[in-house]
């Protein structure tokens, strides 16, 4: 009737809402921020200034095994500064955006849903998400993915350069993910639950309004 066609619509909605939702996740509050009242929560003298800020692991939304750093480690101190920027970070709740984002990401690519993957990702991973799915189509090819559970979650590694903030998560999951030819003959992959290992680095402008951590790469172990 002269409006924008209903499916153009829908499709806004459904991508403003994944947006919303990682957003939710990775910006939440919790206990990684200084302790407002010190001596309810005391701490050991040997550890030091670290102390200040809990970084212990936790159960994960998903109830994986979680890896946390030392807070006196280079990756344990960069998180410390990364809180110091952004009040709100806490990097428990941060795995948690990172199960969940995971998940978001492998099951839009395999759909070949790009406006789906576009605003989780920055515009390298973005293009080289683009040009598998391309490829992919191309061959007539398509893609299953069924994430079964995250087994494994832990922050590998922490940077703060300026204002940009990269944090790369090593997750482990059960996956059954396969590559199916036009005729239904299986490429590549199998029908088996398969465990497989991932590390994906997130960043994120600090100094923006923005609060999306975005993927900016992904490689397989």
């Amino acid at each position: 009737m002269g409006g924008l066609p209903i499916d153009l619509i829908l499709f806004a909605m459904v991508a403003a809402f994944l947006v919303l939702r990682l957003r939710g996740v990775l910006g939440r509050r919790t206990g990684f921020e200084r302790q407002a009242e010190p001596e309810a929560a005391p701490v050991p003298a040997t550890r030091g200034p670290a102390s200040e800020v809990d970084i212990g692991p936790k159960p994960s939304q998903g109830g994986a095994r979680r890896a946390m750093p030392d807070p006196q480690s280079p990756v344990g101190e960069a998180l410390m500064q990364i809180q110091k920027r952004d009040r709100s970070f806490d990097p428990n709740r941060f795995l948690d955006g990172a199960e969940t984002a995971f998940g978001m990401i492998v099951e839009a690519f395999a759909r070949g849903d790009r406006a789906s993957l576009k605003p989780l990702l920055s515009d390298d991973a973005y293009a080289g998400f683009d040009q598998a799915i391309t490829a992919r189509e191309a061959a007539g090819e398509t893609q299953r993915t069924e994430l079964r559970s995250v087994e494994e979650s832990g922050i590998a590694a922490a940077e703060l350069r300026g204002s940009i903030a990269e944090i790369t998560v090593r997750l482990v999951t059960d996956q059954i993910n396969l590559v199916q030819a036009r005729d239904g003959s299986i490429v590549s992959g199998a029908e088996a639950v398969t465990e497989m290992t991932d590390v994906w680095t997130f960043q994120r402008d600090l100094n923006s309004a923005d609060p999306t951590w975005r993927l900016v790469g992904s490689t397989a172990a």
